[in-house]
């Protein structure tokens, strides 16, 4: 049974491990303020936190274990949202814990997760997969466990000299001569281009991860750069927990400063509209690390961590 803690009087402390529906927006706001003294290892659920508490266009909800002292939170879609029970980028859970001693029995939960779903975990500490590996062994169900470079910068952001110096230095990428200075143009993406996005992005290339990223670019930025042609040759998108995902660009433009530019793009956008900004990054991908690195984004040593949850009936 879950409980909304919109309504619930004064600092009431509750201490048993059932979760709880957090609505009210001083509260929402009071937790958000929380996590963010736990970075880096609760970002992915403070920036679902941040757009939840900012209309909440991917109609999903916060749940607590008690409030105000609060061990666990989880963000999820509502239940209507998650409607397919093979769409598990619909169907994705961020996690932050403080106790992962007690994060077993609150996800073995029904009322929690589904577990008779495809969907995903996403969280920033290598502390949630031993409660993970644990259940699914005891409902078989298919773990697929990705770890990959968690890079950010310092939260909130905030505009500083060194913002500004890389900024100004980075906005003109560097060509080589037989490439037409001028002739390349930073663009907002929008859901025109979510075709595209999907063919490149590893996690994608399908018709629901098509249906996401159009979803995405209805209700978050996307940025890239226009080549000469008018054909977008790199470009990245923000998602519901305000991760920057699906970067990319058209080998032939690598190595020139494209993916710079549409960080400097990105880079305007978070400053103005103070965003949680943050990737996650393979180690191979040495064009996007040094574009963030030069940008003053750092990795975190937390790391970067997805499950993506099958049951046997859909493996």
């Amino acid at each position: 049974m879950f409980v909304s803690l919109g309504h619930l009087p004064g600092r009431r402390r509750l201490r048993c491990y059932t979760m709880f529906v957090l609505h009210e927006s001083q509260k929402l706001q009071v937790l958000y303020e929380s996590l963010e003294k736990s970075i880096p290892e609760s970002l992915k659920v403070y920036g679902a936190v941040f757009n939840i508490k900012n209309k909440n266009p991917f109609n999903m909800e916060v749940l607590v274990d008690a409030w105000p002292d609060y061990q666990i939170v989880i963000t999820r879609p509502q239940r209507e949202e998650m409607k397919d029970d093979l769409d598990h980028y619909t169907n994705t859970y961020q996690i932050f814990t403080k106790a992962p001693d007690k994060l077993e029995e609150v996800l073995a939960r029904p009322q929690v997760i589904n577990w008779d779903q495809v969907f995903q975990i996403q969280g920033c500490q290598d502390s949630l997969k031993e409660a993970i590996r644990k259940i699914s062994a005891s409902k078989s169900v298919r773990v697929d466990y990705v770890k990959t470079i968690l890079i950010m910068t310092e939260m909130p952001v905030e505009p500083n000299d060194d913002h500004v110096d890389v900024m100004e230095s980075l906005k003109t990428p560097k060509v080589d001569d037989d490439t037409e200075k001028g002739s390349f143009q930073n663009i907002s993406l929008d859901p025109s281009h979510a075709g595209l996005v999907n063919e490149q992005w590893t996690f994608g290339k399908n018709d629901r991860s098509l249906k996401y990223i159009e979803r995405c670019l209805q209700n978050f930025p996307g940025f890239g750069v226009l080549g000469p042609e008018g054909r977008l040759i790199s470009w990245i998108v923000m998602e519901q927990s305000c991760e920057m995902r699906m970067g990319y660009t058209v080998p032939e433009y690598r190595k020139h400063g494209y993916m710079k530019k549409t960080s400097v793009h990105l880079m305007n956008y978070v400053i103005q509209k103070k965003v949680p900004c943050y990737f996650h990054v393979s180690e191979h991908k040495e064009e996007y690390n040094q574009a963030l690195r030069d940008l003053k984004f750092k990795a975190a040593s937390c790391g970067w961590h997805q499950w993506k949850c099958s049951p046997e009936k859909y493996c």
